[in-house]
């Protein structure tokens, strides 16, 4: 029996809309971001949901720049979310600016004003704050409100010519004091910003604001599906209104929930702060949320393609626990990344009845979970470094790795038994000498013994020394935006970054910026792109493993 694919509510219209023909069996959406910062994990499943609904519909999907607000915008940001975008997987079909529009909107509020539908208005902001009313209240009309439609389109017109200093007047809609939609009573359309904007340099010294901008730009496009988060349901009447008064193409926009998830701020302003603030390393910091801090982590495309499917589409709000991003960039490291050895504490170990000088070679695979992974050859010598911790003097029972008259195998070569341990001056441990079992190589082993344990290891004069950057939650606290007597920056972690040497295998010494490998036993990791062939640096991904359940996720 063929099961039936399950659709979410956005599926559900458009499929709706290409049964009736509307907008002539097209599917076109648009990303729209304001370029005044790097994108983050909530932007990518806004990316995910909008190009794959056009890629899944046969459709076209814009990517639009908000660039309304000279004040905050930058070329910087704009690069960095045509990267973002790309390295998602996703080429848009047109690249446009609302700035593209300026003219065009200005047109266009010259019409409203002309229809008796826009006023300008030298209110103060307190003073149009103070006439809006409640929720429960009605507002009261600005005293500006019955100007002449002449008097309007020239003030206007006077606006654009740079005639008022910033602040002095607004554009304002003339829909109704009393609505009870707050952003309906007289919503501001323009105002004015003396600043140089990156694209259109002074040309304009006023700018419309997003309301405008947005619909007004989705029909000069003919979008067909204008897909928005949650807090736009109370602008989408706006929306339609400005759409329906200019009789344009009616583009149409739904809402879903935004991305909220735990130990995570999403918000571009607060991560600014952090940035400015010198508590984390710049927008592609590790610990940042971004697209590109989680690039430089080590998250692939899919493993976020496959958490923004995961997430789903929904008409309410919720969070989602940051575990099940980490799960699947663990899903999908187990399937892709090689399989290396690195010993982050090292106790040295030295096999005494293997000849001093001697070195040899095993043949060792890339990854089982990957039969076209390869192999690489890894030097073996009579000392090597062992993790610290897989070395007990006196263990307790079910201890199955090194400790003395113990066997354990050494991973990818041979089995070893511990004769004894050497102490320092202090009384720690400063090396292991074991005895190794002939005729016990892995992948040829007739010694008949059988042992419990598996440890890695790596040869001592052939290890190289490389930096790892250990993660943590950036924030101690599930929500530390969600305490109103609490700034957000009292919840970060101190503990969020720890910076080790290790030992690593020589097989990683040419490494590429980028690269992930499973460090066995220990974590997921991906070459920095501050690494060199000299100072070779990775960043933890996320851990082997974790108590996260996804079926209850």
């Amino acid at each position: 029996m063929e099961v039936k694919e399950t659709l979410n509510f956005i599926e559900e219209i458009i499929e709706e809309d290409l049964k009736k023909g509307t907008h002539g069996g097209r599917v076109h959406t648009r990303f729209p971001p304001e370029p005044n910062g790097y994108l983050h994990i909530g932007h990518a499943k806004s990316i995910c949901l909008n190009f794959g609904l056009a890629q899944k519909y046969g459709g076209k999907t814009n990517l639009r720049f908000d660039d309304t607000n000279p004040v905050t915008e930058e070329t910087e940001y704009v690069e960095s979310i045509r990267n973002d975008v790309r390295w998602l997987g996703f080429q848009w079909d047109a690249e446009y600016y609302a700035s593209d529009y300026f003219h065009q909107l200005y047109e266009w509020a010259l019409v409203l004003i002309d229809k008796g539908l826009a006023y300008v208005d030298d209110s103060t902001s307190e003073e149009i704050a103070a006439l809006k009313g409640t929720p429960t209240s009605a507002g009261k009309d600005s005293p500006f409100r019955s100007r002449s439609i002449e008097e309007n389109r020239r003030l206007f017109v006077e606006m654009k010519e740079g005639k008022y200093p910033d602040g002095s007047r607004v554009l304002r809609a003339k829909i109704d004091m009393a609505h009870p939609n707050m952003i309906m009573r007289d919503p501001i359309l323009y105002r004015i910003k003396n600043a140089a904007h990156h694209r259109t340099g002074n040309k304009w010294c006023i700018y419309p604001m997003y309301d405008f901008a947005h619909g007004q730009s989705d029909s000069i496009e003919k979008i067909t599906h204008s897909i928005c988060t949650l807090e736009f349901i109370p602008h989408r009447a706006l929306y339609d209104w400005c759409i329906d008064n200019l009789e344009i193409f009616p583009s149409r926009q739904y809402e879903f929930a935004r991305l909220n998830l735990t130990y995570t701020i999403m918000s571009k302003r607060k991560l600014l702060e952090l940035v400015n603030g010198g508590h984390v390393k710049g927008w592609d910091d590790p610990r940042m949320p971004t697209i590109s801090g989680l690039r430089r982590r080590g998250f692939t495309p899919e493993s976020i393609r496959e958490f923004a499917k995961r997430v789903g589409v929904a008409k309410r709000e919720n969070i989602i626990e940051v575990q099940l991003l980490e799960y699947c960039i663990r899903e999908d490291l187990n399937k892709k990344a090689h399989r290396v050895m690195a010993v982050m504490d090292p106790v040295k170990l030295v096999i005494t009845n293997y000849p001093e000088g001697k070195s040899e070679h095993l043949t060792i695979e890339n990854n089982p979970e990957d039969t076209e992974s390869g192999t690489r050859e890894v030097p073996f010598s009579r000392e090597l470094y062992i993790e610290r911790e897989d070395f007990m003097e006196n263990p307790p029972k079910k201890y199955f790795r090194l400790f003395p008259g113990g066997m354990v195998r050494l991973k990818g070569a041979y089995i070893i038994v511990c004769d004894s341990v050497i102490k320092d001056d202090s009384g720690n441990i400063a090396e292991i000498h074991c005895s190794l079992i002939e005729n016990s190589r892995s992948g040829n082993d007739q010694s008949g013994l059988t042992v419990k344990g598996t440890i890695h290891w790596v040869s001592a004069p052939h290890a190289e020394k490389a930096e790892l950057r250990l993660y943590d939650r950036l924030f101690t606290d599930i929500n530390p935006t969600g305490h109103d007597d609490k700034d957000f920056k009292e919840f970060i972690n101190p503990d969020s970054l720890k910076v080790i040497s290790a030992f690593i295998e020589p097989s990683l010494k040419q490494a590429k910026a980028g690269i992930s490998y499973q460090f066995i036993r220990k974590a997921y990791f991906c070459v920095d792109s501050d690494s060199t062939p000299e100072n070779m640096v990775f960043n933890q991904t996320v851990t082997l493993k974790d108590a996260w359940n996804p079926s209850k996720g």
